[in-house]
This record gives structure tokens, sequence and C-alpha cells, in this order.
């Protein structure tokens, strides 16, 4: 068993991550890349949208915070939304001092407009590459900051405790060698929950595996019923299922199914611009009444799929699709999750010592569904936070033993979900939720368990997190944002925010 010594432990190597660690100058930091570093392909990496930020002259934060809050069905954790917002266009003009080449016209930001944003605040780069653009300039910085050290190819399974908190992570190589890193400071940044779907747009290993962890060591997670279904996702059979970027809808797509219908309007007034959970269920209904759905992009006014979204254009090439001449084929899939590891806005969670941010991580910021274009900006704005809080965070003095007592490492395991968790939870914790399948969910899901090994600590973990989400949609009786019951009764919401009474510092 090998042992690593550091400061501060970052957990991912996506956007929050990276962020975060560059903003820790003043501490020894070490990011634990399950992946080769310079060739990751994380969700950041494939973000399309863009990021959203009120730089227009119409647009201020306060219109972005009322956009997120009606996104979030009033949901939402009102201090931890404004702050976001209202630190969104500094957010910006940090990117583009790193280098973040966000696209112009006339020398000025070019801004576009994304479904339920009541303005153009959305930045993109290069049309649809936004999430991998940064990403691409964050890995550059991170290896040339003298700070930083990437740990690649190696994956936490396991958080360590000692009396004074979390002090580290067991972790498996990609050799499947056991790893012991010790840390002063732990941040979780693992990003989604995706992978525990058959349908997502998240790369197959995304599993949840920090709030997960997080669960498992005694951590409180919050609003974890509320995952996000993004409408458009290729309909081909591949994992993870290829993004059509909202974008083309926010340049005039249209929905059709196979009779030529433009349904989404019959079911919202904004179509296409309307939220995604209703968008998403208008296309699930769709097809749930033997309707195959297509996204029309082959009229966008003023410009072609292939030059103002090259991206989709590749892909949809590679399956086959001419975007510029033939609608694109698209079904609802698993991509984002609100819930996450309760936080503050400072990143720091109910254990000791452990912090959390991105994804992986539950502010409230969201609300019971995600604003599109919220995601990168939630990871810069609190990834610069939580770096700054932990360059005033004071380490113990005292080295910190830990011992892996009762961690199974179970380094043969496959880091992907197993299909049958990823049927049950497409079934049972989709779109569309009630009593009768939740139950039956959560009943698979304990026999899941009882199957599985003590040594299997991860995949453990995993299944815990899968029932702590079916536990929450079947506490919350009505519909709300992303969680949709069909059996909603018209009483009122007998689950409250559980964050609403954490106090935060602006």
């Amino acid at each position: 068993m090998s042992d690593v010594d550091t400061d501060v432990l970052i957990i991912g190597a996506g956007m929050a991550g990276l962020v975060t660690a560059l903003n820790a100058s003043e501490r020894r930091v070490c990011v634990l890349a399950p992946a080769a570093f310079e060739g990751a392909e994380t969700a950041s990496d494939l973000a399309q949208g863009g990021i959203a930020a009120a730089l227009g002259e119409e647009d201020s934060p306060a219109l972005h915070l009322t956009d997120t809050l009606r996104a979030g069905s009033h949901h939402n954790l009102s201090a931890a939304a404004w702050y976001v917002c209202r630190e969104a266009p500094a957010a910006v003009h940090y990117l583009a001092a790193l280098g973040v080449p966000f696209s112009q016209e006339a020398g000025e930001w070019s801004l576009h407009k994304e479904a339920a944003h009541s303005r153009a605040r959305v930045l993109h780069v290069g049309g649809d590459a936004t999430g991998a653009a940064i990403m691409n300039i964050l890995r550059e910085r991170v290896v040339a900051a003298p700070h930083i050290e990437v740990l690649s190819d190696a994956r936490a399974i396991a958080l360590l405790r000692d009396p004074i908190g979390v002090c580290g992570v067991a972790a498996v190589t990609a050799k499947a060698q056991p790893l012991v890193v010790r840390a002063r400071d732990v941040v979780i940044a693992t990003g989604g929950i995706g992978g525990l779907y058959s349908r997502s747009t998240n790369p197959p290993e995304a599993c949840g595996d920090g709030p997960a962890m997080a669960l498992s060591a005694g951590a409180r997670c919050d609003d974890l019923e509320f995952v996000q279904f993004h409408p458009t996702a290729l309909d081909v059979d591949a994992a993870p299922l290829p993004l059509m970027t909202e974008a083309l809808r926010g340049a005039g797509a249209q929905l059709i199914d196979d009779l030529g219908d433009r349904f989404v309007s019959k079911v919202h007034p904004l179509g296409e611009l309307a939220p995604r959970d209703v968008v998403a269920r208008a296309i699930f209904d769709a097809q749930a009444r033997g309707r195959r759905v297509w996204l029309d992009a082959t009229r966008l006014p003023g410009m072609k799929v292939s030059d103002a979204f090259r991206s989709v254009y590749r892909i949809c090439r590679a399956y086959g699709i001419d975007a510029d001449r033939a609608p694109i084929p698209v079904t609802p899939a698993t991509h984002y999750h609100m819930g996450g590891i309760a936080v503050d806005l400072d990143g720091r969670t109910t254990l000791p010592r452990l912090w959390a941010v991105g994804e992986a991580a539950c502010t409230g910021l969201h609300g019971a569904n995600r604003l599109a274009s919220n995601s990168l900006l939630e990871a810069v704005v609190l990834g610069r936070r939580l770096g700054q809080a932990l360059n005033i965070e004071l380490p113990e003095a005292q080295h910190r033993e830990v011992q892996p007592v009762g961690i199974g490492w179970d380094t043969t395991a496959d880091w992907a979900a197993p299909r049958e968790l990823r049927e049950i939870m497409w079934r049972r914790m989709g779109l569309v939720r009630n009593a009768r399948g939740i139950a039956e969910g959560l009943s698979l899901v304990t026999r899941l368990r009882e199957q599985t090994p003590l040594t299997a600590t991860l995949r453990r973990s995993r299944l815990l997190l899968a029932e702590q989400m079916m536990l929450a949609a079947a506490r919350r009786l009505t519909s709300c944002g992303a969680h949709y019951r069909s059996d909603s009764s018209d009483a009122a919401d007998l689950v409250p925010h559980s964050s609403a009474s954490r106090e935060y510092q602006s």
C-alpha cells in the first residue's frame, strides 16, 4: 500500500476542483484526478452551452437572480443565488484574464439567450465548445502552478477520519494498487450522478462518488431528489449520450414529433424555450405515446449548424446525421444534480475539515431545477471563494496519523455502475415518479446492497446514495421543479428546504 501526504487534497479535476486549486495559492494542493490529467474528458469538458453572467446593458444581477429563482421553483436559498449572480461578471473577467477566448462581436461580449433566461446573458467559446475551452486553459494554469501537484489515474473510494475530522482518502490507482492520501483539508469536487442512470449526458464513471463517500462518512446531504434531465440528448446508442446544446433552441431550432407537430408549444407558452423540466417531460410524454422526437435545426435564421455549432455538427455527422439538412433525433437524459453534500457558501460541510464544491455540493443556488448555464458559473464563483477560504484556514500543526481500518479496497471493481442499478434509477427515479415506483426502486436497491460484498466499499456507498435519493423523493409528496410526481396531491409540500436554517457569509 502506497502513502501520500499533502496539505489540501482536492478530489476531482473538473472546473470546480481546478478553480479551487488555483485560488488556494497559499496552501500546498494535491489534485486527485481519476484519469490521465492532460487528456481528461470531464463533465466540464463536455459542457456546450456556456456560462451565464449579467453583462448586457439591459441586464443586471437582480434580473439574473429572478430567472434563477423562477427556474428553481423558488426552492433556492436566495442568499446563495444572489451571491453567485452578483459575482458572475467578475467570474467572467477572471476567466478572460486567464486567457479564455470568449466570443465577441464588434469588440463587445457576444451574449446569447437560453431557455428560462429573460435576457441574453450566456457567453460561449467557439459556439458550443465553452466547457472544453475553459478546461484547457485551467489545466495549463494548474500544470504551471508551483503550489499544485496532480495525482493522475487514481480514484477515491472512501473518506478517512480521525478525532479531528476528515483526514484523507483511501484510493485505488489505475494499476489496481491501494493508495492512502493523508491531508489536512479534503475538498470533494467529483461532479454529478448521471452514471447512476441508464440514459445520461455525464461520463459513465460519474456516479455521485463524492456525495456517496460523504454520506458513508456521516455528512449531511440536501435536496437529493432534484435531478435535472436535459431535454435534448442525441438519441443514439452511446454512453454518455452526446448533448445537443440548449443554445440550438435558443437560436431557433424547433422540437417536432414524427408527425411534424410542434408539441411543446401546446404545454407551455415559451415552447422550446420553456424550463428544462417542462420540455423534458413533454418529450418523455410524446415518447410514451409512441412518437419519435426530433430537433429541427435546418432553418436557423441567418446561420447553419455547421458554422455556428461545430461540435454539434461534428457529433451528428459521426452518427450519420447532417444537421444542416435533416432533423436530429433527441431524447431526455440525466444531466445535472441540484442536490448534493450540504455546504455553506465557503464550501464547508457538516464534517470538520471536509469541503465540497461544484455539482457534488448543494448550496441551495439551483433550487429544484438549475437555470441553464449556471453550472459553469457556480464552479468558477464558488471555486474561487472556497480557494480563498482555504487560504485563511489554519491547518493543524501536528501530524495526523490515519489507519484505514475497515476499508474494502475492491481493486477489481468496474468504475461504471452496474446496468441493473442504472435501469432501476431511470425507471423509478426518472422524469416521472410515483409512490409505487419509488417503493419498488427502494426494494430493488436494498436487494442489491444485500448482494454486494462488504469489501466493495465504493459500490456500497453508491447504493446508499441511490437509496437516499429515493427516500428523499418519497418524502416529497408534491411536484416541485425537476421532481415530478404523477400521483401528486393538492396538499402542501410536507418537506421544507432542508438548508433554509443555514447561515451564510456574503
